[in-house]
């Protein structure tokens, strides 16, 4: 529905203006042209009217019957276009409920499986909404003042707001609307501010006046991006409430949640509300990712972000359309333009923050249990890993290495040899990593544990609304939590890490059960009343409620109440850690932590959560790393082999061979099921950190939600069983037995088999795997070449030491381009360092070379090379090094 109040059927229409993304001045309404809100609407008003025909002559058929006592004005809007007026679960609504809000009131048949569908009530044509009184040019943009004159149904609703508008790039439009009269709680997260207004931008931007409304449109194809005028502004204290339509139905994004990469828009809702809680469709999971992604019709991609670390949700429907619900903060929107899908994501990380690069070691194979009892078993494990072959960067300890559960301890006695454990591993070139809570244990007699007495001592703890520490329960029993966003408790967080450094030199971190996790309802004393922890609308989340297996939302923290830093815990808490491995080690930082919000991807990586040995776990967690690239976070994987339950010889074969292209790869199990760490196979350690590609070039793949390239060049095709084969493989493909050019293909895999595929056109750096990633980069290189069928092929590579901090802004490293054109290859260093004189490229594999070579030229002289009949040129032997430049021609 283009507007809604274009619906009535009398009275005046809707004055609107056009504001150009030169900046023109407001064109009023009347004057030779057609209001904003009539464009690209023949659609809708067809199909009203459409509707309205058909009732009538329904009723002629069928002799008529009694009109129904709801208005006209009801009866036009299409159910795909009745959005929600009483989204409230757990409340049976009716007639009475809905119109006592001013709403229609029609009920449909509910759909099977209990899920929701079209909503019983729903806004009317004419809902009462603001109305934009001015707008007045600025330096970036403009500003207006928007004015409700009726009030909505949720208490304290804001009469005046402010709507600032910059154009901030060509490409990037940033919309922000808030109380006009009184600062409201806005993220603390540190965006770029733009220094002037954009001077071409690839978007236009009209309004509709009253009622207020937003119509973006991408230039070059009139595609309208965003359509707010289809249901009403509603900006209460506690809710706020905004819609509209999407030009298409291929969206992507909105964590954390666990399903197919495309989200469904037949009535679905996503909740952003951390949450512990075990993988599970429909559920609110451990983060909160307020930025889709979405695919238009013609080809071309654009995302929205909205700025805001609340409780919410965000209601999916078929016209198509979208709906953010938040009961807090303000709605500050970033739109990204594109066009293609890559674009968007580099565009809404230039808002977030680039993710960090990860020391080396990180991208390597990686080994954990819970339950592995002592140190010396832990030992035990590592010394098999070596003894098998199995490649192993860094070995880890869940919660059991500590004494009581307590952070910052290990177990005097069955832990008593994890210094000599950790020392053994660094002089094998492996690493250490373990675990740790935000729980601090609060039951110790004083001067006992250092941890809580300094904490407690420094005021360093979420406190109730009485001032005293906000006590829960986790794992070590009642806790106190640590209030990440108070600067000093950064400090003492550092100094309790060096205290055990000093003992136990790990190298790094991972920071579990940080939505924060509460075995308890909010605290031993539950929660106050108050409308912070019981507030007039609370989202869909799992629990019913603010406070479920979390801390109470009205818990007081340095910047702000929990209620709004909530969703920012495990940020704050990854931030912390990132700063404090960098000041003990002052090497790359390692964390990979379970709660994220965006920029996070700066300071950790993330792992999937506590998943199950099952075959539909292993599916899932596909479309759940490519979320996670899309978030920014790429450094990211889910437990190889399922965290819980027993799993299979077959399963846990297929999910390490999916496993080892996670650019984090961790078999993880959960205590009392079969030892994992000893499975045949093994990860190739790889120099350089590849996102998990997007790209959706193909329909039938992007209506399946399937886009599996790891990297960008080499598709894998992993075996899920109950489908065996990949469904559809988008990008053309060329190697010794495969050829495609978009056609659903069917292989065979046999259990010892992985289907691997390089691209054609690409060029890959690989290296013969040894034991660790640091063994791995001394060995030579080997270049991979697969021509397109126009003979051409592109690559590259950046080369540091792996480890230090700062490389690329040092110029500490290496970075070099290839390139296959006319049957001449070339490597071209653009930047150099030491560490690439230590490096040699040995072998040069061309595929698709169609006729056998008379001779090969190396820098113009003559070299021995083989050529098999499956069309693959080998040169061996070359010697090379990675900081020298070379031609490489074959006749």
């Amino acid at each position: 529905m283009k507007s809604y109040q274009k619906l009535r059927t009398a009275g005046p229409q809707p004055a609107a203006c056009r504001v150009e993304e030169e900046g023109a001045a407001p064109t009023p309404a009347g004057r030779g042209k057609l209001a904003p809100w009539w464009v690209g609407s023949g659609l809708l008003v067809a199909a009203v009217l459409l509707s309205a025909i058909t009732v009538w002559v329904l009723r002629q058929v069928s002799g008529g019957w009694p009109a129904p006592a709801l208005p006209p004005k009801c009866l036009l809007v299409p159910e795909s276009h009745r959005f929600d007026c009483y989204p409230e679960r757990r409340v049976v609504v009716t007639q009475e409920l809905c119109e006592s809000r001013g709403c229609c009131f029609i009920e449909t048949p509910p759909p099977a499986g209990g899920k929701r569908g079209v909503p019983w009530c729903f806004y009317p044509p004419d809902f009462p909404s603001y109305s934009l009184e001015s707008l007045n040019q600025t330096a970036l943009g403009m500003v207006g003042l928007l004015v409700r004159r009726e009030k909505a149904y949720y208490p304290r609703d804001i009469e005046m707001l402010r709507l600032d508008v910059e154009f901030e790039t060509d490409t990037r439009l940033h919309i922000k609307i808030t109380d006009a009269a009184n600062p409201r709680y806005e993220v603390p997260l540190e965006v770029p501010r733009a220094m002037k207004r954009a001077e071409n931008p690839i978007y236009s931007l009209d309004f509709s006046r009253d009622p207020f409304g937003l119509l973006l449109r991408r230039r070059a194809t009139g595609t309208v991006l965003l359509n707010t005028t289809v249901a009403p502004l509603i900006f209460a204290d506690q809710f706020l409430h905004i819609a509209t339509l999407l030009p298409s139905q291929f969206l992507y994004g909105l964590g954390e949640h666990r399903g197919p990469l495309l989200h469904s828009l037949d009535w679905s809702t996503l909740t952003l509300w951390a949450r512990d809680v075990s993988p599970t469709e429909s559920f609110n999971l451990y983060g909160a990712h307020p930025f889709y992604l979405l695919m238009e019709e013609g080809g071309d991609a654009h995302g929205v972000f909205l700025l805001n670390s609340n409780a919410m949700e965000v209601a999916l429907q078929p016209a198509p359309a979208l709906t953010w619900r938040t009961i807090g903060g303000v709605l500050d929107f970033y739109i990204f333009l594109g066009p293609d899908p890559n674009m968007v994501i580099q565009q809404y990380q230039q808002v977030i923050g680039f993710p960090a690069m990860p020391p080396l070691w990180a991208l390597g194979f990686h080994l954990c249990r819970w339950g592995y009892g002592s140190s010396n078993e832990t030992w035990q494990t590592a010394r098999a890993m070596r003894n098998y072959q199995i490649p192993q960067d860094a070995q880890w300890n869940d919660i059991d290495y500590m004494d009581g559960y307590r952070d910052f301890t290990f177990d005097p006695q069955k832990f008593a040899s994890l210094p000599s454990l950790v020392e053994d591993l660094h002089k094998h070139g492996q690493r250490y990593v373990m675990i740790l809570d935000p729980g601090i244990s609060s039951t110790n007699p004083h001067g006992s544990y250092w941890p809580f007495d300094e904490g407690l001592r420094r005021g360093l703890f979420l406190n109730t609304t009485q001032g005293q520490p906000l006590i829960g329960q986790v794992w070590p029993g009642f806790t106190a939590f640590a209030d990440f966003s108070n600067p000093d408790t950064q400090q003492w967080w550092l100094e309790n890490l060096q205290r055990f450094h000093a003992h136990v030199p790990f190298d790094g971190l991972w920071i579990d059960m940080n939505e924060p996790s509460n075995f308890m309802d909010g605290s031993e004393d539950g929660c106050p009343p108050g409308e912070l922890d019981s507030p007039p609308y609370t989202p869909a989340v799992l629990g019913d409620s603010l406070s479920a297996k979390t801390v109470c939302a009205s818990a007081k923290q340095k910047a702000s109440v929990h209620y709004n830093l909530h969703n920012l815990y495990g940020l704050m808490e990854a931030k912390a850690t990132a700063s404090a491995l960098i000041q003990i080690r002052g090497k790359r930082p390692f964390v990979i932590s379970r709660s994220t919000f965006p920029s996070q991807g700066q300071y950790s990586g993330h792992w999937l959560g506590d998943n199950r040995s099952q075959w539909k776990d292993m599916y899932y967690s596909i479309p759940g790393l490519l979320s996670f690239s899309l978030f920014g976070i790429p450094l990211v994987g889910a437990d190889i082999c399922g965290f819980s339950g027993s799993t299979s010889e077959e399963l846990c074969t297929r999910w390490m061979q999916l496993g080892a292209f996670y650019p984090f790869a961790r078999n993880h199990n959960s205590q009392n099921e079969k030892v994992e760490g000893s499975v045949p196979g093994g990860r190739h350690p790889r120099g350089g950190i590849q996102d998990v590609g997007w790209e959706m070039r193909d329909a039938g793949c992007r209506m399946k939600g399937w886009g599996w390239l790891l990297p960008r060049p080499v598709p894998e095709l992993p075996v899920v069983p109950p489908t065996p084969s990949h469904p559809c493989l988008s990008p053309p493909a060329q190697g010794s037995s495969v050829n495609s050019s978009g056609e659903t293909l069917k292989m065979s895999a046999p259990l010892e088999h992985l289907n691997l595929h390089v691209r054609e056109g690409a060029i890959l750096p690989t290296q013969k795997p040894e034991t660790t990633s640091e063994a791995t980069r001394r060995n030579p290189l080997r270049l991979i070449v697969a021509l397109s069928q126009s003979g051409t092929a592109w690559g590259d590579l950046f080369w540091d030491d792996g480890e230090s901090l700062n490389t690329f802004e040092r110029g500490s490293y290496s970075y070099l381009v290839f390139n296959v054109t006319q049957n001449i290859f070339t490597s071209t260093v653009l930047h150099a360092s030491a560490e690439a004189t230590e490096v040699t490229i040995g072998t040069l594999s061309i595929f698709g070379v169609r006729e056998p070579p008379s001779k090969v030229l190396l820098n113009g002289q003559e070299k021995p090379f083989s050529y098999l009949g499956n069309q693959v040129l080998t040169v061996s032997d070359l010697g090379l090094s990675l900081s020298q430049g070379f031609s490489l021609r074959w006749l």
